[in-house]
């Protein structure tokens, strides 16, 4: 394959090119030459209006469904849209059925996914099924190819385990993922407890819950060392915690949803199930702390949290309606409204380092690992812009800044037609 890209803006903070606008030619994978006006010669010339290109995009946090829900989302098919979303790798998370909890499942997900433009990088559970009971084969899942171990959003309960867990991946440099919600003071709450769970009579889910849980697992991490990673936080004081430990020389990294930079509380009032997610949309001072945290480093990086869930699951109350929102479709444009391009780019890429995935910059030599984008034009996200098979998006109706145009990876390219 030989590709051309014209007059591209490179938006890559460790390349010599960066916010320079270049031709960039790619054979075989490989970046060849970097320069202004490159001959064409026998390449496929490739020339976008206000063509930008990053190094390719890492989402530390999406769910397919297979095996097990394939009727949610199948790998393949998940990972053609992660690719025409700009991600090059996506982090997989363990909740399918059976839950990814042994070397068997590492490799059947990652042969499902061979020869996939978008890389696919397993993480392993935790705990045996999910269930936060016996430490699952972290070892064995790490030497099959698991990057992290983590239970989703289901959190530990017990804390000697979760010490034990960091104690012991410190033998083989594992991470552990430990998503922060108290369940008891969760209880059977729905939505962020506020005055919009007031106005509506919904059960709320004190800051608290996942505050207390933060506290916790940072005080273990103290304890024992090792390297912490904590997902989607989505409160003022989570971000104060973090910051804190941070602070202390703590190895612990943590990332932040889409939905929660973009959206609050207020989104419920229509009682509309597509805006239930875990930790719940919270009170709007709350997102305006989040943003913050990315602008000065405190939250590493966003992911888009991608969880398909079938209409059955949505399509019903509110209280009794599954968790969950799809987001690779909408994650750039919808960050767009919100943060600086370079900003974005580094948030979306920074994860890659944290995970141990290869990094590569944009320079001669180097794998073409790219993404193709556009900061210009403003458009309404609608079912048609989305290409899951389940259409649980809480960005319906939103206003989307600039686009993506595709992704160039593994000596292939995909481009949004």
């Amino acid at each position: 394959m030989k590709i051309l890209l014209r007059a591209a803006t490179i938006i890559d903070s460790k390349s010599p090119f960066h916010n320079k606008n270049m031709d960039i030619l790619i054979h075989d994978g490989t970046i060849k030459k970097i320069g202004v006006g490159l001959p064409t010669d026998d390449a496929q010339e490739i020339q976008l209006p206000q063509l930008h290109v990053s190094s390719g995009w890492f989402d530390s946090s999406v769910s397919f469904g297979e095996p097990g829900f394939e009727d949610r989302e199948t790998i393949s098919n998940g990972l053609n849209v992660a690719a025409k979303s700009g991600f090059t790798a996506i982090a997989l998370q363990p909740n399918s059925y059976p839950i990814i909890d042994n070397q068997g499942q590492i490799n059947f997900v990652l042969n499902k996914a061979k020869d996939a433009l978008t890389q696919l990088y397993p993480i392993g559970a935790l705990t045996v099924g999910s269930e936060g009971k016996d430490m699952a084969e972290l070892f064995d899942m790490k030497k099959a190819g698991a990057i992290a171990f983590g239970d989703y959003t289901k959190s530990l309960d017990n804390a000697n385990l979760l010490k034990i867990a960091l104690q012991y991946v410190q033998d083989f440099d594992g991470l552990v993922i430990a998503f922060a919600q108290d369940e008891k003071i969760k209880g059977n709450g729905v939505a962020n407890e506020g005055l919009a769970s007031t106005r509506l009579g919904l059960k709320g889910i004190p800051a608290l819950a996942e505050e207390l849980q933060i506290a916790r697992n940072l005080f273990l991490l103290e304890y024992t060392g090792g390297k912490l990673h904590i997902p989607t936080v989505s409160t003022q004081k989570s971000v104060a915690l973090l910051k804190e430990a941070k602070a202390k020389g703590l190895q612990v990294s943590c990332s932040v949803s889409v939905h929660h930079l973009v959206l609050n509380e207020d989104q419920l009032d229509g009682f509309d199930t597509r805006y239930k997610v875990t930790p719940p949309l919270r009170s709007e001072s709350d997102r305006k702390a989040l943003l913050e945290a990315v602008l000065d480093g405190t939250i590493d990086m966003i992911t888009t949290d991608h969880n398909p869930i079938d209409i059955e699951h949505k399509k019903m109350e509110f209280d009794g309606a599954k968790n969950g929102t799809i987001g690779l479709e909408s994650a750039f444009g919808a960050l767009s409204t919100v943060l600086p391009t370079t900003v974005i780019i580094e948030k979306l890429t920074a994860g890659k380092t944290t995970f141990g995935i290869p990094t590569h910059s944009i320079n001669e030599g180097e794998p073409a690992n790219l993404t193709l984008f556009t900061t210009e034009g403003e458009s309404i996200f609608t079912k048609e812009s989305i290409l899951s098979k389940s259409k649980n998006s809480a960005f319906l109706g939103q206003k989307l800044q600039g686009k993506v145009y595709g992704c160039i990876n593994q000596n292939q390219m995909i481009l949004n037609q």
